[in-house]
């Protein structure tokens, strides 16, 4: 072999070594990295468990959430299911029982005809009285009118609201109930014609008769505020849990709205409710005394407060009654 090819395969033999050396140094870099990837992935696939994990548990907490939700808004429809009923049949009851009491004042009426004309009679001349003598009996209802002469618009369009814009679900004081036109004529009698003070035609049933009362207490609570407190009278403790519940239905408000703290006030006796009021009023506050239609009598003593407002039964009812009452007396005689 000439020396030159003995140059050539050590240069080969070199090169080889070389590059023996470079993939060496490439090898132990890749296994460096792939050790250290390795490191990385046990570093970092716990945090990914747990991640994982927590992910999962929220998971679970929000289908819980959803459950419960769905099992509210089921138990929300049946309720408003029923509560829709109710009302269906609280309206059909109250138009029965102003039909009722709309036959028995025909049939009242029908009785009360004359069969045969009166005698004509000689036409008496009466003297003309002097402006200053002669009787008016506007005056009295000019007063009544006038004292919510300003608020007409205002309890006009609550009355409006409450017919024809029902809100079951309205504001704690606000009606909350089906409002008819024979109950809307009755408050606005009351506000516009009485001036907040007399008796209304019961409607046949201590329930028509709270949702009138609720309607008037929603429309002074417009106009008075939180310086309104209701005062409930009636004779026992039966009718007071009547008249209870029935505001609570019918205005969206609590027991805790009940009471000496509270804007509704329940009464067994006239004279502790006299000196309720009295103590209100000198307290700046603004008292309306309720009365059950009971048996037909009104205290004295609550006609001096401002605002009062009580349900007298059918004259019929009470032609009745008195006829029984008579009859009974007469059996005992």
């Amino acid at each position: 072999m000439e020396p030159g090819d003995v140059m050539a395969v050590e240069a080969q033999v070199q090169q080889l070594q070389a590059e023996i050396t470079r993939l060496q140094a490439e090898k132990a870099d890749w296994q460096n990295q792939v050790q250290q990837a390795q490191t990385q992935l046990q570093q970092v696939l716990p945090s990914a468990l747990r991640e994982l994990e927590e992910r999962k548990q929220k998971l679970q907490i929000s289908i819980e959430q959803l459950e419960r939700r769905q099992e509210r808004i089921q138990k929300e429809m049946r309720s408003t299911f029923a509560g829709t009923s109710q009302d269906i049949a609280v309206r059909v009851q109250g138009f029965k029982d102003y039909l009722r009491g709309a036959l028995q004042d025909l049939v009242a009426s029908v009785e009360e005809l004359p069969l045969l004309p009166a005698p004509p009679s000689a036409p008496v001349v009466a003297p003309e009285p002097t402006p200053s003598l002669r009787p008016t009996k506007a005056a009295p209802l000019k007063l009544a009118a006038e004292t919510y002469a300003d608020q007409v618009e205002v309890i006009e369009e609550c009355l409006e609201q409450y017919r024809s814009q029902p809100d079951y679900y309205g504001p704690a004081w606000q009606l909350r109930r089906t409002f008819e036109p024979v109950q809307e004529e009755r408050v606005r009698r009351w506000f516009l014609e009485q001036g907040g003070r007399g008796a209304l035609r019961s409607l046949g049933s201590r329930l028509q008769n709270i949702l009138v009362t609720a309607a008037v207490i929603s429309i002074l609570r417009q106009l008075y505020d939180i310086d309104l407190r209701v005062l409930v009278l009636a004779n026992s403790p039966e009718r007071l849990g009547e008249w209870r519940r029935g505001l609570q239905d019918c205005l969206g408000i609590t027991r805790s709205d009940f009471g000496a703290e509270g804007g509704i006030l329940l009464f067994e006796a006239a004279e502790a409710l006299a000196q309720k009021a009295d103590r209100l009023e000198r307290e700046d506050l603004v008292p309306l005394i309720v009365m059950d239609e009971g048996d037909g009598t009104v205290p004295v003593g609550l006609l001096q407060f401002p605002l009062w407002l009580t349900f007298a039964p059918d004259p019929k009812k009470m032609r009745q009654r008195l006829a029984e009452d008579d009859e009974f007396d007469f059996k005992l005689f």
